[in-house]
């Protein structure tokens, strides 16, 4: 994991993952935020970057994991997991205490939701609320994590 921007491999991984990320302004909008955001990108062996994590810091105590995506090609290979521990190591040395992610509620069936979630209490996140309206017009659940 290397924790630097790259906003043509973020734009080249969302648009591996249509189904997550197929609104246009989002993929440009991820893109930009690379490079103003905490971002930490994993690399296959051949040294193209196939994952981009990007975190933002509210608080001194708490921060977001505002996106996660590993390029389709690579997904089940453990460079999520990895992306998401480096970005809390680096938190954790900074005196953050919690970290928070959003994604769709599961008051929306959706498998590739409901595979994302799953990922997430994997790495030990709680689901803490579920509102309607929040990121878009259906069900946002925020989950959090004790660092």
């Amino acid at each position: 994991m290397h924790k630097r921007s790259d906003p043509q491999a973020t734009e080249r991984i969302l648009r591996s993952l249509p189904a997550w990320f197929g609104i246009e302004d989002a993929i440009v909008d991820y893109a930009a935020k690379s490079t103003v955001l905490e971002s930490y990108v994993s690399e296959d062996e051949h040294g193209d970057v196939v994952g981009v994590a990007l975190f933002e810091r509210h608080f001194p105590q708490s921060a977001e994991l505002s996106l996660i995506a590993v390029h389709a090609d690579h997904r089940g290979g453990g460079h999520g997991r990895k992306l998401v521990e480096a970005g809390e190591e680096a938190l954790r040395r900074d005196g953050c205490q919690y970290l928070e992610v959003h994604t769709v509620g599961a008051s929306f069936e959706d498998p590739g939701y409901a595979a994302t979630r799953s990922f997430y209490l994997s790495l030990g996140f709680a689901p803490m609320h579920e509102f309607d309206g929040l990121d878009w017009d259906g069900p946002t659940l925020i989950l959090i994590k004790r660092l």
